[in-house]
């Protein structure tokens, strides 16, 4: 049995003719009285009572109309799925994020991307930077946004950069830092720092060391915290100041304050991870389009006029 067996059928049930129902379909009359009479034998049953006047329902013919209404329907409905899919307009798009760094870029673009395509379920997963690592060459992940990862081709991993952050330091409301403009990378040594735990998955002991090797300072480190929010803790608690880009600005709001160094052009990069051997899905390409599109309005001239103040 095929998929014209069935529109066959439904034909000869609208018209109550075969005669009808082969013009409509565009085929010869006794073409369709075999693959009719063809679609019977295989059920075993009668679905129509023929006469000369024409054709009429079997009991049995009326329960198989219903079914093979719904049955192309549903047909209908997959290859509809199988297009969109096939346009990134439906399925799953499992995306892995670093929270903190990506505030600023993510939900304005999951909202871009649900406008665009509201058939594709995204679902997030708020992973360490091993495991974004992990998932997305086991395939778990199709993509994750977060910050560069260091040696990220020995990983397996491309990265696409979105937005740079300045690097300076973040400082309670009350330190003598918080009112200045801009402060220098030999100044911010010589205060107790709190900065994160070092990590193989991380670029910020990277960041640290192209901020103070050149200058050959040995920072006064005096606590490392695993992760940003207890990061901003210390610094909030007194415990002293702590080097970050201004991204810190969006997780510690009114919190901190936010100096940029004075003579430093090192960044801090956030963006796009995928696997090197894998190709992004349509959905996957979609939402990478999403992402750039709200990057282009963070990198605007105006934004670059608001970076300085409370964060």
């Amino acid at each position: 049995m095929e998929l014209r067996h069935l529109r066959y059928f439904l034909s000869v049930c609208r018209s109550g003719s075969f005669t009808k129902a082969a013009a409509e379909l565009r085929i010869a009359q006794p073409a369709l009285s075999r693959q009719i009479q063809d679609l019977e034998d295989e059920i075993g049953v009668d679905l129509f009572h023929r006469s000369t006047r024409g054709v009429t329902l079997t009991a049995e013919g009326e329960l198989f109309q219903r079914e093979a209404d719904r049955l192309l329907q549903d047909a209908g409905e997959s290859v509809g799925k199988v297009r969109a899919l096939a346009r990134g307009e439906f399925g799953e798009l499992h995306v892995g994020y670093s929270p903190s760094p990506t505030t600023e870029i993510l939900s304005p673009a999951l909202v871009e991307f649900r406008k665009a395509s509201p058939r594709v379920k995204v679902i997030l997963h708020d992973l360490a930077g091993d495991e974004l690592c992990a998932g997305l060459r086991e395939g778990s992940l199709e993509l994750a946004v977060t910050v560069r990862h260091p040696h990220e081709e020995g990983l397996g991993i491309t990265f696409e950069e979105l937005l740079s952050y300045r690097m300076g330091v973040a400082v309670h409301p009350g330190h003598r830092f918080a009112g200045l403009k801009s402060i220098s990378v030999k100044k911010a040594a010589a205060e107790p720092l709190v900065v994160l735990q070092r990590s193989d998955y991380s670029e910020y002991h990277g960041l640290l060391d192209g901020l103070f090797s050149p200058l050959k300072l040995h920072p006064n480190i005096v606590a490392e915290c695993d992760g940003t929010s207890s990061l901003i803790t210390e610094v909030e608690g007194g415990r002293g100041i702590a080097v970050a880009s201004e991204v810190v600005r969006n997780v510690a709001r009114y919190r901190l304050v936010y100096v940029p160094f004075s003579d430093s052009k090192v960044t801090h990069s956030i963006g796009i991870c995928r696997a090197t051997n894998r190709e992004l899905t349509p959905a996957g390409d979609r939402f990478c389009a999403a992402l750039r599109q709200v990057s282009t309005r963070f990198n605007s001239p105006k934004r670059e006029n608001a970076k300085r103040g409370h964060v």
